[in-house]
């Protein structure tokens, strides 16, 4: 079952045309979130984040997009599909409604949620291989647009065949000033002694949920400095430890670029404090 509109409907409902705005201009939004036995983790933010970037979009906010509201309705969709009692993440797709005819513009929205089942109850360390190089075909652009989740993923997905077709796992993503933004899959942490450094989202990084919650564990601990800093390519091989963040992973540690290998120590210790934060909320 998906919900169209607050409606719950089969998956193979014929309820999209061609001249959906999502599908013909990649005009929509895209929200992820994880669920454990119905509670949404850090739901506040991501409906801040939402709201946010239905605003840079200029997308007309309903009334009754409160944050109860869709809070409800993610829980009914999950309900409905029988997902309640484990682990599943739910994908709020808002796009912008055409008008009257295809030719009418309106900044009107309607919105879709699907959910999927998950396995793991809270975020795991994954120990396999994760290999990654710089994607250099393309680059990011460092404007406003960059920081919001979108349905527009050509960036991503030619990046992603890339890394396929050179045995990686992921690619660095760089911006039009040649930095280091982030990675196909999330955002990107570099930790070299005590110091834990990300991109900042004026460099063009997405703003991801995960991201302002590590940046806010590290801001309260002694034991390491965050900064919020553009990252040369040149810093990559000299750093302890990579890690990837995003709202279905958690922390997923880099474990080669090019000759360099590296650890996992601090993404470790940071994941166990990013589960405990996910329960509290």
């Amino acid at each position: 079952m998906i919900n169209f509109d607050g409606n719950l409907i089969q998956d193979d409902t014929k309820y999209l045309n061609a001249s959906n705005r999502a599908f013909s201009h990649g005009d929509a939004l895209v929200e992820t979130v994880r669920i454990l036995s119905g509670k949404i983790a850090f739901w506040e933010d991501h409906y801040l984040r939402l709201m946010a970037s239905m605003r840079i979009l200029r997308m007309e906010i309903p009334m009754s997009f409160t944050m109860e509201f869709l809070q409800n309705e993610i829980t009914r969709t999950i309900e409905a599909n029988n997902m309640n009692e484990g682990t599943a993440s739910a994908q709020f797709t808002i796009y912008r409604k055409i008008g009257v005819d295809s030719s009418t513009e309106t900044n009107a929205v309607s919105f879709i949620i699907q959910t999927k089942q998950l396995e793991a109850p809270f975020y795991n360390i994954n120990t396999a291989p994760y290999v990654v190089d710089l994607f250099k075909e393309h680059y990011m652009n460092t404007d406003m647009l960059s920081t919001i989740a979108t349905t527009n993923k050509m960036l991503q997905t030619v990046g992603s065949i890339y890394a396929r077709e050179n045995g990686f796992q992921d690619s660095l993503m760089l911006n039009s000033a040649k930095n280091v933004v982030q990675t196909l899959n999330g955002n990107l942490f570099l930790v070299q002694g005590t110091v834990i450094k990300t991109p900042p989202l004026k460099d063009g990084c997405e703003n991801g949920v995960v991201r302002k919650k590590i940046i806010e564990i590290v801001g309260k601990l002694n034991t390491y400095q965050l900064e919020e800093a553009s990252i040369s390519p040149f810093e990559l091989q000299k750093a302890d430890e990579l890690f990837v963040t995003n709202t279905l992973i958690g922390i997923q540690p880099i474990t080669v670029y090019r000759k360099a290998i590296f650890k996992s120590d601090v993404a470790k210790d940071l994941l166990g404090k990013l589960n405990a934060l996910a329960r509290l909320t």
